[in-house]
């Protein structure tokens, strides 16, 4: 084996695969102008607001993004839409 094709199979054998290919599926989504889910997971709002999980949650504990938590579910779910809203109303320059 070459190490070419073992350099390959670590990555392809790396924890990292899995991200960089749901990474890889919102970005076609976005190319191909796919829609999005309305309600979205933690991973994908931290992804999306660019912030880690304690700013995330002070988000939602001040209610600033929309939050949904189904009963008999431990995930929350947040709007796409209020995230985007967010984004815009504390843009620097906003559009006029």
């Amino acid at each position: 084996m070459s190490d070419l094709e073992a350099n390959i199979k670590i990555i392809l054998n790396s924890e990292s695969v899995s991200a960089m290919m749901e990474q890889l599926a919102v970005l076609l989504k976005e190319k191909h102008s796919i829609k999005h889910d309305k309600w979205i997971d933690s991973r994908e709002a931290m992804e999306l607001l660019r912030v880690s999980k304690n700013t995330l949650q002070k988000l939602r504990d001040t209610r600033a993004i929309r939050v949904s938590k189904p009963p008999h579910i431990e995930k929350f779910y947040y709007d796409r839409e209020s995230i985007l809203e967010y984004l815009e109303k504390h843009a620097q320059n906003p559009e006029s």
